[in-house]
């Protein structure tokens, strides 16, 4: 199995979907490139941009094809504090609560990013954008037809108040966007200025220029924390219809859309409904998929695409039943074990109970082949290190020396092979070898520490699948003598429980940026996140060495330079084993009612169909859904 993935780029806000597909096309270029002190219509961390100032629509785009009609969708993304399985607010943009995905298709940004290039951004709300000579400044100047759903003008007061809100009250990942961020100021004849503190790099940067655009009106004297069941009111092209919390909701589109015509918007987001149900289990959710009344769905549960895709409206040619391709961006499923918890602290019991985990038998007994083992957090990119270090990244991490494993500076480290028993007796040795290292021994059944307390690990999961996949791997641990088990919750408790680092063990997935930014791999493995609640670091994760590394991304001024400092930082990762990478799926793994449009080729870095395909009115008909 795999899970559904949160992404952590902005769909809809512009974060730049960056990864390393570029780097072939762009070993040389620099970010010096980027014109300064005058209008511009894009932006790319490296590069020249795919698009000129006179594009008409993003390649991808489909100009051509109908508007109207619905698409019921099984989400397989989100972000922030969104949840799949249940909402309880409609605020988005905050840690508490849980929201439904999608809600971000409201709002509009300044800028927005490119879905067929690995680093570009375009002017959105904004009609033109001028970066200062140092780079820490950039104006914009905003479209005079913009309008909120309210019918008010978008305005300098709403990107200052949007840019202050979301730093000073916005959900942690907006905030670490953000931090560099120094002053929002309004300016004459409808202009806008943003400046930086100078710590960000220039990926940072354009990070920050994506951030969701809201109405300082309608908050008036609240804040943005004060806000819980009511709509927000936005700029995009969608607004929220018909809902019912906990149950479902619609998203319809906004009669008169301001920018339907322009470049970045024209030729997407043709339905006129989107819809998205919410069930607590998945077997309810297929079942209404078999039914038709939800219309798209991404397999993540093996055993469901092996055995249950054979129904009739599959065997008629009703539902097709494909895979599609992987975006060019990294793709990550990693075990945190949480190390603010003594006993996880040492990196020889990470690596113990990973070898715990026999991907072999699991993926043939349990998964049907359909999954593969991963190496690193990183897999599905450039950024993935092979055999030993380079003499370019030799020179990142030679001077970190004394911080880091001694084993970086050989072969990288590699996932153990299994024979395929189910229980190796070559792996469950040295997994009992190295617990043994770390100061664990055998008390008759249980594996206790030196003042006799047992280690105890409670794997908290809210999916039944992962609970039935990873049942063996608890089996073996118990046998070495941990006291493991599984905690199976629902959606709020998990949400409240990971947001607090309540767990000893978690299964995280997310979809990483195409081209990773130092304050967005922060999240993940920075120490200043290690205590901030509703941050990424999941495994509470803090290294001198690895910061340093992160700060070496950051600083990179070549894709050749970035390539290299993600694949140093991507070998000490690996065997330190903060983050315990699992499995990853070849493809997308996707069923739907044989009722759409789409085209032939997907664009390289996002994949969001409800955007990109559309109703197809004679198709629908022939299968009884029009």
């Amino acid at each position: 199995m795999a899970t559904a993935l949160t992404h952590l780029t902005r769909r809809r806000f512009g974060q730049l979907a960056l990864a390393a597909g570029g780097a072939a096309a762009l070993p040389g270029k620099l970010f010096a490139a980027v014109p300064t002190d005058r209008p511009l219509h894009g932006l790319s961390v490296f590069g020249e941009l795919k698009y000129g100032p006179d594009y008409t629509a993003f390649d991808y785009a489909a100009p051509d094809a109908p508007d109207g009609g619905p698409m019921n969708l099984s989400v397989s993304s989100w972000l922030f504090n969104q949840s799949p399985q249940t909402f309880d607010t409609l605020n988005t943009f905050v840690l508490q609560g849980n929201a439904p995905p999608r809600m971000e298709y409201l709002y509009d940004s300044l800028m927005v990013s490119s879905m067929d290039e690995p680093d570009a951004i375009y002017c959105a709300l904004a009609k033109s954008v001028t970066v200062s000579p140092d780079r820490n400044g950039f104006t914009f100047e905003l479209r005079p037809e913009a309008h909120f759903s309210t019918g008010a003008p978008v305005t300098a007061k709403d990107v200052v108040f949007s840019y202050e809100q979301l730093k000073q009250n916005g959900h942690p990942s907006l905030q670490v966007s953000l931090r560099n961020v120094g002053k929002v100021e309004a300016l004459a004849d409808g202009r806008v200025r943003i400046a930086f503190n100078g710590r960000q790099g220039f990926g940072d940067a354009l990070d920050a220029l994506g951030m969701p655009i809201l109405s300082a009106d309608f908050f008036g004297r609240r804040s943005l924390t004060d806000v819980s069941t009511e709509i927000i009111p936005g700029s995009g092209r969608y607004s929220v219809g018909r809902s019912d919390f906990g149950r479902f909701i619609e998203y319809d589109k906004r009669p008169g859309y301001w920018a339907k015509d322009l470049p970045f918007a024209r030729g997407l987001d043709h339905f006129q409904t989107i819809r998205i149900d919410f069930f607590r289990d998945r077997q309810p959710a297929l079942e209404a998929f078999k039914k038709g009344l939800i219309t798209f769905r991404e397999e993540f549960t093996s055993k469901d695409w092996a055995t249950e895709y054979d129904f009739p409206a599959v065997k008629r040619g009703a539902v097709v039943k494909r895979t599609f391709p992987r975006e060019k961006r990294p793709t990550f499923q990693c075990w945190a074990l949480n190390q603010r918890r003594e006993r996880f602290a040492d990196s020889r019991v990470r690596h113990a109970i990973n070898l715990c985990f026999d991907f072999e038998w699991t993926n043939t007994n349990l998964m049907f082949g359909l999954r593969r083992h991963s190496n690193s957090p990183f897999e599905g990119s450039d950024f993935v290190a092979t055999g030993t270090p380079s003499k370019a990244e030799l020179a990142l991490l030679e001077p970190l020396r004394g911080k880091v494993p001694e084993e970086v500076f050989g072969p990288v480290w590699l996932q153990p092979v299994s024979d395929g028993s189910g229980r190796d007796r070559k792996n469950l040795r040295l997994a009992s070898d190295l617990f043994a290292a770390a100061g664990w021994r055998r008390q008759g059944s249980r594996l206790v520490d030196k003042s006799g307390q047992p280690f105890v690990l409670e794997f908290l999961t809210r999916g039944q699948e992962q609970a039935r996949v990873y049942a063996k791997m608890i089996d073996t641990l118990r046998l070495l003598g941990v006291d493991a088990s599984i905690r199976l919750v629902d959606e709020a408790q998990y949400q409240a429980r990971s947001n607090s680092f309540d767990f000893d063990m978690i299964l995280a997935a997310f979809q990483l940026g195409a081209t990773p930014t130092r304050e967005s791999l922060s999240l993940f493995f920075g120490g200043d996140a290690k205590d901030r609640p509703g941050s990424y670091n999941y495994p509470g994760m803090s290294s001198e060495a690895v910061d340093t590394l992160i700060g070496k991304v950051g600083a990179a001024r070549s894709r050749a330079d970035l390539v290299t400092a993600m694949r140093a930082l991507d070998r000490v990762l690996r065997w330190r084993l903060d983050w315990i990478p699992n499995i990853n799926a070849p493809f997308h793994y996707a069923a739907f009612w044989d009722m759409f449009g789409f085209k032939p080729d997907k664009p390289d870095y996002a994949w969001p169909v409800e955007r990109l395909w559309w109703f197809d009115a004679a198709k629908a008909k022939a299968v009884g859904k029009a």
